[in-house]
């Protein structure tokens, strides 16, 4: 394709003159009409992208949960026996690990908090008692039997401040559990 040169088809090479339109005055708008971009125009809702909501699978999350706190109460009762007196503040982290997977497979159900709570304090309870059992099993067990010395030590061993341990892993079973489950 060329282009073509002024002055070889017999037109000029001056600027085409301006030609003038008349236009019609436009209509007043309509009593109320606010033009876009004004102020006061309402604003349309931007394109969001809809999340699939999630399927809260309650039989799951219980399966789950109570996997959390065999696995929790086990190696909180095999930590080393000489840091037994410093554990009882794992409290807290054994009902994190339950209420995670309990509030967010479970959703928002009302028996899930108290199931949590139930669970953590079991948690610390298997912990504890495996403590004992292992401490009773190192030292030899006792003619009434390994199981019998495990509960009459660790029915020896409770203070007032396992009782606050117990009351931590309670709350923060509950709390946490219907924190995670309200938590989109």
């Amino acid at each position: 394709m060329t282009a073509p040169i002024p002055g070889a088809d017999g037109q000029s090479a001056q600027p085409p003159a301006a030609q003038h339109y008349t236009v019609a005055a436009l209509p007043p708008p309509p009593e109320g009409y606010i033009a876009p971009g004004m102020p006061g125009t309402p604003v349309p809702d931007a394109p969001t992208r809809r999340r699939a909501a999630p399927r809260h699978r309650p039989t799951t999350a219980i399966l789950t949960a109570l996997l959390a706190t065999l696995l929790g109460g086990l190696a909180y009762g095999f930590a080393p026996l000489r840091a037994a007196d410093t554990l009882g503040w794992l409290a807290i982290a054994l009902a994190g690990l339950i209420a995670l997977p309990l509030g967010r497979l479970g959703g928002p159900s009302r028996a899930l908090p108290p199931l949590g709570a139930l669970l953590a304090a079991t948690a610390l309870l298997l912990g504890q008692l495996t403590q004992h059992l292992r401490q009773v099993h190192a030292d030899g067990p006792g003619p009434a039997g390994l199981l019998h010395d495990t509960l009459a030590t660790w029915h020896a061993d409770l203070r007032p401040l396992d009782l606050a341990f117990y009351a931590i892993a309670l709350i923060g079973g509950h709390l946490l559990t219907h924190r995670t489950a309200a938590r989109p």
